[in-house]
């Protein structure tokens, strides 16, 4: 296998504990070279922790490669090939803009970095901001700065830890304007997000629970490979519409999104919405709409983690 062909990331039964609690176990999978690949779950999934392995910043069980080196044992030649987003906001304050690029570029080694800042200015926008101290940025700027920072060297690998987390809509579209440009451009790109809309954008993703893999797979093969038909339930009071729905035969399970409710049947589908309709009707329940619907990655990784958990 050449080196273009092997994986960019590779990662064989890792397993990380803290104390007692396992936080990864045994997790196997592969990144390819070129990709945006998603590492998707909620908080204390083990999203965090796999990337702080994959930089080297955590010892784990099992094997670990990036870029085919040993990020522990290799870790120099690994950093001038990897660009670490932190979760948390990692530049200096009392900086510019300006100040803040030129410093990390400085400890990457990095001595002729001027014309590589002014295409970053550009590409994120920053340019009119450069002598701003970065305290004194919005939240979508100060990502933005970070990104520029973690590209300054000009990477081939970048692991970005919830990068859009706390930041406004606008910005987040922004940013993953951003890095669509520069997966253009053949950067890898693994995104540790809770945002299963941003999932989405992704090649494939690993579905992350307690430290478990649950799925990896293309987003949409994910969702065609949802068993059973879906549907969307919008009733009043939704109380007492979700109480009715449990007694309806053939619903397999409900859970509630915002207002509406996701009703998942089996067997005979063409007669599930008539059943719906009268075990509302019977609860006093007023029923506003009800209709089959595509399961989302949210109804998938809802549908994996309860199954994971029985």
């Amino acid at each position: 296998m050449t080196d273009a062909q092997a994986p960019a990331v590779s990662l064989r039964n890792v397993g990380k504990t803290f104390g007692t609690t396992e936080a990864l176990k045994g997790i196997t999978l592969d990144v390819r070279r070129g990709e945006m690949f998603g590492l998707i779950g909620p908080d204390g999934a083990g999203k965090t922790t796999l990337i702080r392995v994959m930089c080297g910043l955590l010892r784990a069980d099992g094997e670990v490669r990036i870029d085919g080196r040993d990020p522990l044992g290799e870790h120099r030649a690994i950093s001038e090939r990897v660009g670490y987003f932190s979760q948390r906001f990692s530049l200096y304050g009392d900086l510019s803009i300006d100040e803040n690029i030129a410093f990390f570029a400085e400890i990457h080694g990095v001595s002729d970095y001027t014309a590589r800042r002014e295409r970053l200015l550009e590409l994120t926008r920053l340019t009119p901001f450069r002598r701003r101290r970065a305290d004194r940025l919005s939240g979508g700027m100060k990502q933005k700065l970070a990104l520029a920072c973690t590209l300054v060297h000009q990477p081939a690998i970048i692991l970005l830890d919830e990068p859009t987390t706390g930041v406004d809509p606008v910005s987040r579209r922004e940013f993953w304007k951003l890095l669509s440009e520069f997966l253009a451009g053949g950067l890898t790109i693994i995104m540790a997000t809770p945002y299963l809309d941003e999932a989405e954008r992704c090649a494939r993703v690993a579905l992350l629970h307690q430290g478990h893999l649950l799925a990896l797979d293309r987003p949409d093969a994910l969702q065609h490979g949802f068993t059973g038909a879906l549907w969307e339930v919008l009733a009043e009071p939704r109380e007492a519409a979700y109480d009715a729905l449990a007694s309806v035969s053939g619903v397999t399970d409900r859970q509630t999104f915002g207002e509406r409710i996701h009703v998942r049947g089996s067997g005979a589908e063409a007669s599930l919405e008539p059943a719906i309709r009268r075990a509302l009707e019977e609860a006093g329940a007023r029923l506003i709409s009800v209709r089959r619907i595509v399961p989302s990655l949210e109804d998938v990784f809802i549908d994996r983690s309860g199954s994971a958990g029985d």
